[in-house]
């Protein structure tokens, strides 16, 4: 069980693990990628195969809050029911102007087909929320509150999961009353750390809430991505680095990306996998399980936590196939250790419909001024597409953790006229 102090492990080392090892592969500058599936080290890692064999996510629905998700992909095909667009920007949820939404949606639900991303929980459905990042704030005028307004609306909707791949250095009152809102009706929120750690390291919020899942990122080899924030506010991390993304908003072509973006996506559908195979649980529960079996490392002082990993990397099939980890108080979280509130916990509803049913419901409370910024996934570390793979499968992922750094998203919030009101504009970086 996951002791209740917030202890802290400083691991500045460089403690080798089992977990997640992968030999590195070379990426051909103009090659690209016919099967992205093949550059997904995570999933052999994660022993995917084996996990999908009793779960696959069915019957879970995550809202992802992102740029938007584009449902046409060949890999999202009747995945992505019907969202809604916060950002009051030219488009919809499914018009996804950087293509970093739909890719955090193909790594937690996608096919596989066409050649595009193997998602984690592919059985699973979700839900997009599109907010805007700094590019489009200082592009076009957009609502300044979308982000509080969006995890609102995804903890009104069907979503049982909120995959919160943005972030600001800015905390808000409102947005984080909307973070608690999610928890009491609940919901359990993932949010992406950050990729500033080399810079400043700031807190990044939504993910330093502390109601939120704060997500950090580990490499290939099982340490910490030294571009991942770190601090006493990690919750847990995944893997975040070297993850075949979509290159551009034309959604033709992927390349290997590093962030906490990936991270987020990545540990939200394997809350996914959990959830599905105990449907009767709580949110509460849920989380429990996933940061109690989740990968350390053989120096890890029990009941410490990291202000790298946080209780370090996920690891679903440690329960999914040996039942580590124990759900315990079901309105309890584990995060807080106080009661979630009016709801003892979310229990998955019946698999939604491909086209979706009722829009989901926006909030009932007025936004604040304090707006909270984006911490979109990684952009391409060679700029260059996925090329095939042949690295060698993946070594046993249930082994333990290491060290690193946490991605962080830096943010700046300055008021701009956008035509007879205003809007907050927000540096949102790519995680």
């Amino acid at each position: 069980m996951i002791e209740s102090g917030r202890l802290r492990q400083a691991l500045l080392g460089t403690t080798a693990i089992a977990v997640l090892t992968t030999s590195l592969v070379g990426i051909a500058p103009t090659a690209v990628a016919a099967d992205a599936r093949s550059q997904q080290w995570y999933l052999d890692a994660m022993k995917a195969d084996e996990i999908w064999k009793k779960t696959t996510g069915k019957g879970m629905t995550i809202a992802v809050i992102d740029t938007g998700v584009d449902p046409d992909t060949p890999s999202l095909k009747g995945k992505v029911l019907k969202g809604w667009d916060a950002s009051d920007s030219k488009g919809d949820e499914t018009d996804d102007y950087t293509g970093h939404g739909t890719s955090m949606a193909e790594m937690i639900v996608g096919s596989g087909a066409g050649g595009g991303l193997k998602g984690l929980a592919p059985d699973a459905k979700v839900i997009p929320f599109r907010v805007s990042d700094t590019e489009r704030q200082n592009d076009q005028a957009v609502n300044a509150f979308d982000m509080e307004q969006a995890i609102r609306a995804a903890a009104d909707s069907e979503a049982q999961i909120i995959s919160v791949s943005f972030g600001s250095e800015y905390y808000g009152e409102r947005e984080r009353e909307a973070v608690k809102y999610a928890g009491q009706k609940g919901k359990l929120l993932f949010a992406s750390t950050g990729n500033e750690a080399l810079k400043d390291n700031k807190e990044s919020y939504p993910a330093s809430y502390p109601e939120a899942v704060a997500v950090a990122a580990s490499n290939r080899d099982g340490s910490v991505a030294k571009y991942s924030q770190h601090g006493d506010f990690v919750d847990i991390a995944a893997p975040g680095s070297q993850i075949p993304a979509y290159c551009d908003k034309s959604l033709t072509k992927y390349c290997l990306s590093d962030g906490t973006s990936n991270s987020t996506a990545i540990a939200s559908a394997s809350a996914a996998l959990i959830w599905s195979m105990h449907p009767d649980w709580t949110a509460n529960q849920v989380l429990r399980v996933l940061l109690d079996s989740a990968a350390r490392g053989d120096g890890w002082e029990p009941g410490t936590v990291s202000d790298f990993l946080g209780h370090g990397i996920v690891r679903p099939n440690a329960h999914v196939s040996r039942g580590e980890g124990e759900p315990g108080d079901a309105n309890i979280s584990p995060l807080t250790h106080k009661p979630t509130g009016g709801a003892a916990g979310a229990t998955p509803s019946a698999t939604a419909s491909a086209s979706g049913t009722a829009a989901p419901g926006t909030s009932t409370t007025a936004p604040s001024a304090t707006a909270s910024t984006q911490a979109p996934d990684g952009k391409s570390t060679s700029g260059a597409p996925v090329a095939g793979s042949t690295e060698s499968a993946a070594a046993d992922a249930d082994g333990g953790s290491s060290t690193g750094l946490v991605i962080g998203i830096a943010a700046a919030a300055v008021v701009v006229l956008a035509g007879a009101g205003f809007v907050l504009a927000r540096q949102r970086r790519s995680a």
